[in-house]
């Protein structure tokens, strides 16, 4: 039999390393941004045209190679980081173990210029497709200089599965902020399409992430730092204040990479506990050194996952850091020994004057002298009293009555007690009209009322149930058949059929077979995302203008999902044009919105789009028709409704294509057959 198992040829070989290590434009952006850090650059610039899908260019100041450095950092499996085992349990550098380059050189058509400081002219290497066609020496600038063309080019299955423009160049904008953010002390600049986005002078931590994620963060960072023997945790966190709806701008780098890890984020929660707003999230920027040992980055491609050895110790340690961190900044609530802040802080007690204190340090001799004068000066005070004390103890006490002012009281009472009462008794009796007796008089007095329960409005719930019903002795011993139930899809609120509100959250209707309970927030979500879903059919919706224009300023990350669902958003009824940088001037928005804090809304909007999609991959509008839904729905819950409101709520619901439950599947309604109801008094 023949042999069948052959060596792949270099190509495919790098084609399908490629798979794994190059996925977007964004991955290709990570790759280089991060062997530029590692060459030690302190400049470096990025060059993006069409989201990179035309060119990626990232250009550096650092050590530069060697021509033949150059030709080999195109191999796979060549690098200057690794030399022997022990060294992949101590990497601190970037990359990709050697495969970054060589893989996208096998997808894209790349052109690479470096020179090192100490030489006179540099190399020119042109690669496509894995086949260099080109290495000649060129006069260029110190540093690296890599252009990746038309990536994907040779494999088209590849280029048809990336996104819009505005979804990819989200993800460029995600990488390269994460690298600026790592390295404050080297300048970054971005350019898209012959545009600057961004300009980021060398500093300090807190001056990178106010010109990268803007200045609303100048007034709001809190800084962190944990020093233990065995991590050191530092950075800044965000005021509770500046929580918002969106999740993007929390970051975590071990060793200076950048992680994504629900465990600390989970622990960062725990140490805001109790002082953020309902599903809000703070932001944070927090770096963890430990030994590299203590961690594994080889869990994920990307190495955005990685596992550590204990993980429980850096968990407390990250949540009493940041705990520790809000205290120091009074941000939240911790125990003063030396003062509180709601009363005046007490003074050391004189005993009589002249003795000193036990706990009092500063106790001076001449004290005495000047509390003698101070007791023989005489002082005049208010009448009725008494002159005021001068110690701070005894200044927080009421004042205390003098005999004067008591004698001043009781007259008071004494006058109340001479009103004359009329009697009642001897005036009837005196005009010839019969006095009831006490016996008539008790036997009239209506009965106490018995106590109702109450809602949270105070309103009776008792009333309102039995407020239609009639009297005891009018009904009859067989009542009459029932009504006719009206369908589902009808309308279930007939003259006879009160709805009645539960604790401003549900909505009892009677019925024939027995009674149903609505959730009202859920009914409204999908009234509201029904509406929603044929505006964006038709294109057009119902817009109320606002009275004056109100700005609102976006993350650049936040702001690209804006430019991805800015047609959807049209479409739904939002008015807006640019405003500058990252900012728009919001114009008008949907009819049935209320005009409440439109950067909130928006961002709600777009965190519900970025992370609702869930496992399901839903059409663009629809799934934003499900984000406006809920977010209108949610701003209503616990609103009082009219009687008029709470039957066209009904209406609107049993009028939808399918009103039994929310658009991501919840129950919007429960029937409880009378079977069901006789069962609970009869077990």
């Amino acid at each position: 039999m023949a042999d069948i198992i052959q060596l792949l040829p270099e190509y495919l070989a790098n084609q399908i390393a490629a798979g794994e290590v190059v996925q977007r434009p964004a991955s290709v952006v990570k790759e280089l941004l991060e062997n530029a850090v590692d060459a030690g650059a302190t400049q470096v610039q990025l060059i993006v045209k069409e989201a990179g899908k035309q060119l990626v260019q990232v250009v550096d100041n650092g050590s530069g190679m060697s021509p033949t450095d150059a030709r080999m950092s195109l191999e796979r499996h060549a690098t200057s980081k690794i030399r022997t085992t022990d060294d992949l349990f101590r990497i601190r550098t970037l990359g990709f173990r050697g495969e970054a380059l060589a893989s996208i050189a096998a997808v894209s058509q790349l052109e690479l210029r470096t020179k090192q400081r100490d030489q006179d002219t540099g190399t020119l290497l042109l690669v496509e497709g894995s086949q260099i066609s080109s290495q000649q020496p060129v006069a260029c600038p110190d540093g690296t200089s890599i252009s990746v063309k038309n990536l994907f080019f040779n494999v088209p299955a590849r280029r048809n599965f990336l996104k819009s423009n505005a979804v990819e160049m989200r993800h460029i904008l995600d990488e390269f902020q994460h690298v600026a953010l790592a390295n404050p002390q080297i300048g970054f600049s971005l350019f898209q399409n012959d545009l600057e986005v961004f300009n980021l002078p060398a500093g300090k931590l807190s001056q990178r992430i106010v010109s990268l994620l803007g200045n609303g963060y100048k007034e709001q960072l809190a800084q962190v730092e944990e020093v233990t023997p065995f991590i050191t945790v530092k950075g800044f966190i965000g005021k509770p204040e500046s929580a918002k709806k969106s999740r993007g701008d929390q970051f975590f780098f071990v060793n200076n990479r950048f992680i994504r890890s629900a465990y600390l984020n989970h622990a960062v929660l725990a140490a805001y506990e109790g002082l953020l707003p309902k599903d809000t999230h703070p932001f944070y920027v927090l770096f963890l050194e430990l030994d590299p040992k203590a961690i594994d980055i080889n869990v994920h491609p990307t190495k955005t996952e990685i596992k550590f050895e204990d993980e429980k110790t850096v968990y407390a340690i990250v949540r009493a850091a940041v705990k520790q961190s809000l205290g120091l900044h009074n941000m939240a609530p911790s125990l003063d020994f030396d003062g509180d802040v709601n009363f005046a802080p007490i003074q050391p007690l004189r005993l009589a004057g002249t003795e000193q204190h036990p706990f009092t340090q500063d106790f001076q001799p001449d004290a005495l002298a000047s509390a003698a004068a101070r007791a023989a000066t005489p002082r005049t005070t208010p009448a009725g009293f008494p002159p005021a004390r001068t110690d701070a103890y005894e200044r927080q006490l009421p004042p205390r009555p003098t005999e004067q002012a008591k004698r001043e009281l009781e007259e008071f009472y004494k006058s109340l007690q001479q009103v004359k009462v009329p009697d009642v008794e001897r005036e009837a009796t005196a005009t010839g009209v019969p006095v009831p007796s006490a016996t008539a008089f008790t036997a009239a007095r209506p009965a106490p009322p018995v106590p109702e329960a109450e809602d949270e409005s105070g309103a009776s719930v008792a009333a309102a149930a039995f407020a239609g019903l009639p009297p005891l002795e009018t009904i009859p011993a067989q009542s009459a058949a029932p009504a006719p139930e009206l369908p589902l899809r009808e309308s279930s609120t007939g003259p006879g059929n009160k709805v009645l509100q539960l604790h401003q959250q549900y909505l009892l209707v009677p019925v024939k077979s027995g009674v149903m309970l609505i959730d009202q927030v859920a009914a409204r979500e999908r009234i509201l995302f029904e509406q929603y879903a044929q505006a964006l059919e038709r294109d057009t919706s119902a817009s109320q203008t606002l009275l004056f224009p109100r700005t609102v300023t976006f993350t650049p990350q936040d702001f690209a999902v804006l430019r991805e669902v800015e047609e959807a958003l049209r479409a739904l009824g939002f008015r807006f044009t640019d405003f500058g940088k990252n900012t728009i001037a919001v114009e008008g928005i949907p009819a049935d919105v209320p005009a409440r804090d439109e950067k909130e809304l928006l961002e709600g909007l777009i965190e519900q789009f970025r992370t609702g999609s869930g496992t399901v991959k839903l059409d663009r509008r629809e799934q934003l028709a499900r984000a406006l839904a809920r977010r209108v729905a949610a701003s209503a819950a616990g609103s009082r409704l009219s009687e008029l409101e709470m039957t066209a709520l009904v209406d609107k619901l049993f009028a939808c294509q399918v009103p039994n439950y929310t658009p991501d599947g919840r129950r919007t309604l429960v029937l409880l057959e009378l079977g069901q109801l006789q069962a609970f008094f009869t077990r």
